[in-house]
């Protein structure tokens, strides 16, 4: 017997502790398999803390016919294979006798382990399971065998329970606090979206009805993407472009020599907007930078008319919803949804005429943008700090400090 050198408690691997069951699928050629009324659990069920349904069932029939068996409540749930496997490995406790396919494993604790303690255990020990997946192209791997082999302090059942209620009431209040600032960074966001739709949609006298043809420049270059190099000139691509800001990651580069050949469609200037015209459609920033930069991969850049619009102010304006509703209303695609650029020429617009006017309008959207970020920023803080607490207190409750 191995102790951990407190009375009672034990160095344990969960292998010692538990038996790992695995799943099946049963024939989908076999109707009858998939008409019953138990659970088979499946990835895309491990949505929950605990799991009693699932979106597909099927019948005791099917279960004698496959390779899947009935896993006990109170079992604790992993996925194995999965593409999820590359950021998190899902854990959920059973809530009811069910069935689970080849992508999950089942820990069915003997009398010596609580299934509540099993299921916070595994999710302090989720770098380890991380560290310990095989990635493959699309779709990753745990192996049972290294699973099996985590070791961790077992305290008796009585000392357990107690850590459980400790850890459950803790996690309580941080998912009340984690609430709270998610829907404070939802309000303050909606309240620059509410600000931002006010602007175009109860506009005052002396606004110029258009379309984007008529007062934009486009500079397309959209289509193959140069070859990439490890350092060299900033490569811009549609994944950089989210809405209302340039986004560094991911950064790419292609060799200096690449500029004057490639870059022959136009020069951008910084300030000019970006367009996405698909994966995604309409996501709008502007240029942050007056360095050489390469364009490539579903982007078009606005160079609006400098004596009629602004090109912050042109930012705002397609980022508005009116506008993005026209914009989509004239996209076309059935699975990725894009728009042709003869098809966004016709997009109808509307600025005031006066350009003091719209540089007014702006400076009032960048302050509650700014606003915005800053109190999204906190928010954002907040979460982080609520998360650090969470593997803290799995930290102190597995090491015998709770």
């Amino acid at each position: 017997m191995r102790s951990s050198g407190k009375v009672g408690w034990q160095t344990k691997t969960l292998g010692e502790v538990c038996q790992f069951r695995g799943g099946g699928t049963p024939s989908k050629a076999v109707d009858r398999y998939w008409r019953g009324n138990i659970p088979w659990v499946s990835p895309k069920d491990m949505k929950f803390d605990v799991v009693s349904d699932s979106i597909d069932h099927i019948s005791r029939e099917a279960i004698d016919g496959s390779a899947t068996s009935m896993i006990p409540q109170g079992s604790v749930l992993v996925v194995v294979r999965s593409g999820i496997l590359a950021r998190i490995v899902p854990i959920a406790v059973t809530g009811r006798e069910l069935t689970i396919n080849q992508d999950l494993k089942a820990l069915c604790p003997d009398g010596t382990v609580d299934a509540m303690f099993l299921y916070h255990l595994l999710h302090s020990k989720m770098d380890d399971l991380l560290g310990m997946v095989s990635r493959g192209a699309t779709v990753h791997r745990l192996m049972t065998e290294q699973i099996r082999s985590l070791s961790f302090i077992l305290p008796p059942l009585p000392e357990q329970r107690r850590i459980v209620g400790i850890l459950d009431e803790a996690f309580e209040g941080i998912a009340t606090a984690k609430a709270n600032a998610e829907k404070n960074l939802q309000n303050a966001r909606a309240l620059f979206e509410s600000h931002l739709q006010s602007v175009f949609t109860q506009r005052g006298k002396g606004w110029e009805e258009t379309t984007i043809d008529e007062c934009i420049k486009f500079i397309d270059y959209r289509g193959k993407t140069p070859e990439k190099t490890a350092s060299g000139l900033r490569l811009v691509t549609a994944k950089n472009v989210k809405m209302g800001f340039l986004q560094e990651e991911p950064m790419e580069f292609v060799a200096p020599e690449t500029y004057g050949p490639w870059m022959t469609r136009g020069i951008p200037r910084k300030g000019d907007v970006l367009f996405t015209t698909e994966a995604p459609l309409a996501n709008v920033a502007q240029l942050d930078t007056a360095d050489k930069v390469v364009f490539a991969q579903r982007i078009i850049i606005m160079q609006p008319d400098a004596h009629r619009l602004d090109s912050t102010f042109l930012k705002y304006l397609l980022l508005s919803q009116p506008i993005q509703q026209r914009i989509h209303a004239k996209g076309t695609g059935a699975t990725v949804k894009g728009i042709k650029a003869r098809l966004l020429k016709t997009v109808e617009i509307s600025f005031p005429k006066n350009i003091a006017e719209q540089r007014n309008i702006v400076a009032v959207l960048d302050s509650l943008s700014a606003e915005t970020d800053r109190l999204a920023s906190i928010y954002q803080q907040k979460l982080t700090a609520l998360d650090e607490l969470k593997k803290s207190l799995l930290h102190q409750a597995f090491s015998g400090e709770l």
